[in-house]
């Protein structure tokens, strides 16, 4: 039940990707789902009940962490992949799912296996989570080994709040963010959430997050597009479809230059703009079901793309999404206004200040903008030229 899919090649394929990898300096995550077991070609209920639970998530019967065995399964499994793979460390799939997680829960038991496991052997793993209600009292990114813990979190409001800027939608969950994505932007590089407690109007006024100031600028992982923000889109258009150049630059520099860890999205390093479409290769009424399924998700919101939206069992869709790696050769007045600055206090005391205006207008600095030693974008001016970064360090 732990050996990896056919699509790597044999065990040993695997273990050679990983090695090539690190023989050029690379680290090697891999994206682990224990929320949920496959709807196709597992049987695992047929003779043991035991491992599921009445309640069910979106993508089937939840898992049962309150039976011991089933615990020790999935942390063992987490262990298989560090220990006979060396991978260097696991990103947990929407962990927000895990229905019943036991007591102490098995994120925290797993951390401590893995912890356990990093001292002995004298490795240094990461253990990075999906988590949409944002639990900043599960995240540690200073402790190493992890001591029931994570060192980081994939942070969803800090793309959602700059897609709200970009492209100017407000459905679903971006609702959210639309009224004024600067102030949650802003919110994000100083303390890390744009939610930390206050209700979200898309989850019914339900109350979401915890405070997460206090942490490391370490423990968010920020990001402007992943696979699930744009495989989720009918289309599976990137953000360079719908925003303007120099307003995507600007929000590029602040991701990259930022003090959180910055992801990007294969391609995203050249701007590609091909799609990157939901694809499966289910068989059956499985097969007919995702499809039917996938077309009334989007039946309200995106009414008028009809037949546009790809059939996601067509293998032209899964062709569709397959990067051309030869395209980088050949391509050639809101509350906080639209000035967004924000300083963050380094380990040697000095500051490191980001000014940036965000808006398609020219914006004049304040004096709470005033400038320390130049590293991107250049002299601060007086007045700021639409979609302009700039990044100054010194003390401040």
């Amino acid at each position: 039940l732990y050996a990896p899919d056919s699509a790597y090649g044999r065990p040993d394929d695997l273990r050679l990707l990983v090695d090539e990898a690190h023989a050029r300096g690379l680290m090697v995550f891999l994206d682990v789902v224990y929320n949920h077991f496959g709807p196709e070609g597992n049987y695992l209920h047929r003779y043991a009940p035991a491992f599921f639970a009445c309640a069910h998530t979106p993508w089937g019967h939840a898992i049962d962490y309150r039976v011991p065995e089933v615990r020790a399964f999935a942390i063992g499994n987490a262990l298989h992949w560090l220990e006979r793979y060396r991978f260097d460390g696991l990103r947990l799939d929407a962990v927000h799912a895990i229905v019943e997680p036991g007591e102490p829960s098995v994120l925290q038991e797993l951390s401590r296996a893995v912890g356990h496991f990093a001292a002995v052997t004298g490795r240094l793993i990461h253990l990075v989570l999906e988590n949409d209600d944002n639990r900043s009292s599960l995240l540690d990114p200073l402790t190493d080994p992890a001591q029931g813990q994570y060192r980081a979190q994939w942070n969803d409001d800090y793309h959602h709040a700059w897609h709200c800027l970009l492209t100017g939608e407000e459905q679903g969950y971006y609702q959210d963010y639309a009224p004024d994505p600067r102030r949650h932007i802003a919110r994000v590089l100083s303390s890390g959430f744009a939610y930390q407690g206050e209700p979200s109007q898309h989850r019914h006024d339900r109350n979401r997050g915890e405070a997460s100031g206090s942490l490391s600028p370490l423990a968010f992982v920020n990001f402007l597009q992943n696979h699930d923000q744009i495989g989720n889109r009918p289309l599976g258009d990137r953000l360079a479809i719908h925003s303007a150049e120099p307003a995507l630059t600007a929000a590029l520099a602040v991701t990259l230059l930022a003090p959180m860890p910055p992801l990007l999205f294969m391609g995203e390093e050249w701007g590609a703009t091909q799609p990157f479409p939901f694809f499966c290769d289910f068989q059956g009424p499985l097969a007919d079901a995702v499809r039917k399924g996938r077309r009334k998700e989007f039946e309200s919101a995106y009414a008028e793309l009809g037949d546009a939206i790809p059939d996601p069992l067509e293998e032209a869709t899964f062709r569709m999404a397959v990067l051309d790696w030869h395209a980088p050769a050949t391509r050639t007045g809101r509350k906080h206004g639209p000035i967004l600055t924000s300083d963050w206090r380094l380990a040697d005391g000095q500051t490191l200040r980001l000014v940036a205006n965000l808006c398609d207008a020219d914006a004049k600095a304040s004096r709470a903008c005033r400038p320390l030693r130049s590293i991107w974008g250049g002299e601060l001016p007086a007045v700021l030229p639409p979609w302009s970064v700039f990044w100054s360090i010194g003390a401040g």
